[in-house]
């Protein structure tokens, strides 16, 4: 049932716009009282495997989902999974998809991964903060404006982050994936870090040195 709602949940975040979909363990759904669970899923197994792998394997593609622990009021044990929504293709869960995936499709087709939000609802400090902008600047041979607004202007026109009506700001996977400061700020790109392997030779199977950059792709390479 975990995995159903996990793939489920992805696929309705990306249907709503929404970065990421959340479940909740120990608090009432009419009234939203906090009750405590019992359910542990650091210790949680299933078959005999740690039930987060386990969950891991059955996902296809393989989706970024957390699980966070923590007491509420001293005394109550409430447990939050964070699901990263889905982004090029439906989600599925051992092999099954019911619901709704001509409307994915459309939503994917329409939006590509790299314009699709990598972090949402961002101050302006909080968006210079993540992104290595002078880097941008150096290697397009621009000057660096004077004010942040002209910051900003050159970042949105190249489409890398988009202003909401709220006055906040998204950064893209695309803006995300070449400039970050860190990949580990946007965890679902975490796997996505550039890795360098020199093997002794051919078959791979040696490895003399390995580098890997957490940095953007137009950063670190």
């Amino acid at each position: 049932m975990m995995g159903e709602y996990i793939s489920a949940l992805s696929n309705s975040a990306a249907l709503v716009g929404k970065q990421s979909a959340y479940m909740v363990w120990g608090v009432e759904d009419e009234d939203h009282k906090v009750i405590g669970t019992t359910f542990k899923p650091a210790s949680a197994r299933h078959k005999q495997q740690e039930l987060e792998s386990w969950l891991l394997q059955k996902m296809a593609p393989k989706i970024d989902f957390r699980f966070y622990e923590f007491i509420v009021a001293d005394k109550h044990s409430v447990v939050i999974l964070e699901i990263q929504a889905a982004t090029h293709t439906p989600v599925q869960f051992d092999g099954e998809f019911k619901e709704k995936e001509r409307a994915l499709w459309r939503i994917f087709d329409k939006t590509p991964f790299e314009f699709q939000a990598a972090a949402e609802n961002l101050s302006v400090e909080k968006v210079l903060k993540l992104l290595d902008y002078p880097a941008y600047f150096d290697l397009t041979d621009q000057a660096l404006p004077e004010g942040r607004d002209g910051i900003l202007a050159a970042l949105e026109a190249e489409r890398f982050i988009t202003k909401h009506d709220n006055g906040l700001w998204s950064i893209a996977n695309l803006g995300a994936i070449l400039f970050a400061k860190k990949l580990q700020d946007f965890r679902h790109l975490t796997r996505k870090a550039v890795r360098t392997i020199l093997y002794k030779n051919n078959s791979r199977v040696e490895a003399i040195r390995e580098l890997e950059d957490s940095r953007g792709y137009a950063v670190a390479f």
